[in-house]
């Protein structure tokens, strides 16, 4: 064999960096090309201790106003860490204008409500307050960790806002003022409405999504709601369904119609 015979050798092909694998965080910013961000606390024991980062390994950092950015670790601390950026990998993205206006449940079931619906996309959460509540209160700091910790792990870089409970009364004198004028309400009852898929693809622009509590709505309430002029009143079909499960299932549906997902 001469050796223009003579196969060349096989070289491996250079990683990809940053990998996929690398851990994502929400920091404070804007961020920019060669800022370093100084990470201590929770967020530098969850890289250091159970992600074993070091220095020279890559770290996704988001900050909710310039988007996702690849980092390196330049420092590693007892107690903190020190990444530079290197490189913008997305701006921040536009997800569609959805809000969901979610009667408080039980902790659990509303850290679900939370999480998913940072997944599924929705640009803002309303926390609402009816009669037949279980909670009354909602710790917006912790609800906020859930939220950061969920975008995250879906990888998202906007993250939702997430308001004051306010009282179901309230919600809908102030419907008709402010940014939220133009925006249909649509009100997931359980005593029946137009099919969810129909009405939403009938309506465009800005929407909203008027969810129940463990106990639904009393007959009072459905009947303001009704005759509110933004209110549409859907059926999610045949069966009822638990305040978190509706709304994640309406959330989908719509996402999936009229949001990010077509």
């Amino acid at each position: 064999m001469t050796d223009r015979d003579t196969p060349e050798p096989h070289l491996p092909a250079t990683p990809a960096w940053p990998p996929r694998s690398a851990p994502r965080l929400f920091v404070s910013g804007p961020l920019d090309e060669g800022a370093q961000v100084n990470i201590d606390g929770p967020q530098a024991h969850y890289l250091a201790r159970v992600m074993r980062v070091g220095v020279g390994d890559a770290v996704i950092l988001c900050d909710d106003v310039t988007g996702e950015w690849a980092a390196r670790v330049v420092a590693v601390g007892k107690r903190d860490l020190t990444l530079e950026c290197v490189t913008r990998l997305r701006a921040r993205e536009d997800v569609p204008d959805f809000t969901l206006c979610a009667a408080l449940l039980k902790k659990d079931r509303f850290d679900l409500v939370l999480e998913k619906a940072c997944e599924l996309g929705v640009r803002r959460i309303q926390p609402v307050l009816t009669r037949r509540c279980v909670a009354d209160k909602l710790n917006l700091e912790r609800a906020r960790a859930t939220l950061i910790e969920a975008a995250e792990q879906c990888a998202r870089t906007a993250l939702p806002d997430i308001a004051e409970p306010v009282k179901l009364d309230a919600l809908l004198k102030g419907w008709t003022v402010g940014q939220v004028a133009p925006r249909t309400l649509f009100f997931a009852d359980e005593m029946g409405g137009a099919p969810a898929a129909a009405s939403f693809a009938a309506q465009t622009g800005p929407a909203a999504l008027l969810t129940g509590p463990e106990g639904g709505f009393t007959d009072e309430e459905r009947s303001a709601i009704r005759a509110h002029g933004a209110a549409r009143p859907i059926t999610l079909g045949p069966r009822i369904l638990r305040g978190e499960t509706a709304c994640i299932a309406a959330t989908a549906l719509w996402m999936g119609i009229c949001g990010d997902w077509l």
